[in-house]
Order: C-alpha cells, then structure tokens, then sequence
C-alpha cells in the first residue's frame, strides 16, 4: 500500500503544465530518466506537480518518494546528481520523459542504472 502524497494546497507549477498532466490516484505521475545524449534508460521515480515544478526551476530531478512520504532530489545525498536537459509529456498526459545528464549510479544499489540486473527471457514467435 503506498502512502498519499503531501500534497502542496498550492503549487507554483505553470497551470498550462499541470492541465496536461493525468495523475494517478495519488496524486502522481511516473517519471522516466534517460540519458540525454546516449538514449540509456535511468530509472523511473515518481512526481507530483510540486516535484515537477521544482525539477523544472531548478534544472535537478526532484522525487516524490512514496515510501518516506517527502520529496528527494537525485544526488544530494548519493551525490549521483542529475542535471535536467529537457523534460517532455507523453501524448497521454500520464507520464513524464526527464532527459539528464546522470553523474554517477542512477540506481540506489549503485548500478548505472535500475534495468542493469533485470534482463528476462524474451522467446519470440
């Protein structure tokens, strides 16, 4: 069971921004990282519009982590740092592609990134 999301009364989001936005019952949109310049697929964390809106002026990625309940910005404790280069809707409006340049591990085991490990079997027809 995730928890809600604190979800700021008020945010400073562009409301042309928030309008296009489908959040899930929380509150939430899925954001994916992917390197800007090679196409390599990061992680996916989750935002909020308080998230985006800081993701957006401050040019780092900030999360909302559903397990603590409270906002997290890549790197300030790993010191894996993403910097913004671009951040884009999907035609649906619910979900979020966050273009970084990654310094370090994207992944909180310390792996480049969170898909390294989790290679299935693909048979095709």
């Amino acid at each position: 069971m995730s928890a809600s999301p604190a979800v700021p009364h008020t945010t400073d989001l562009d409301p042309a921004v928030a309008v296009r936005l489908k959040r899930d019952a929380n509150g939430l949109v899925p954001a994916i990282a992917q390197q800007y310049d090679t196409g390599e697929v990061l992680m996916m964390g989750w935002m909020d519009d308080e998230a985006l809106h800081r993701t957006l002026t401050t040019g780092r990625c900030t999360y909302w982590s559903r397990s603590r309940s409270e906002y997290w910005v890549k790197g300030d404790t790993s010191g894996h740092v993403q910097v913004v280069k671009s951040v884009a809707v999907d035609c649906d409006g619910d979900t979020l592609l966050v273009k970084v340049d990654q310094h370090g591990a994207a992944c909180h085991t310390g792996d480049r990134t969170c898909f390294d490990a989790g290679q299935l079997p693909v048979t095709t027809a």
